[in-house]
């Protein structure tokens, strides 16, 4: 069996033990601007009020932040 490059090992998850179904966590969604991360909530069906957004990145993206509140309800 031929060797898998990097790149794709990185592409199908595949760890050094050869396990290809490991879950990784999921980096959060981050936005270069207000106007999109907005679009992206509104798509989505999130309100205005159960969400907030937060500066990453010395202020050149945004993250959306969703409240503990409003995620139970």
């Amino acid at each position: 069996m031929a060797k898998i490059h990097t790149r794709t090992k990185r592409k199908l998850r595949i760890t050094k033990y050869n396990q290809p179904n490991t879950i990784k966590k999921k980096r959060p969604k981050t936005f270069k601007s207000i106007e999109s991360a907005n679009a992206w909530a509104s798509n989505k069906g999130i309100k205005p009020e159960q969400y907030t957004l937060k500066s990453v990145k010395h202020n050149k993206k945004f993250e959306i932040v969703i409240s503990e509140k409003s995620a139970k309800a």
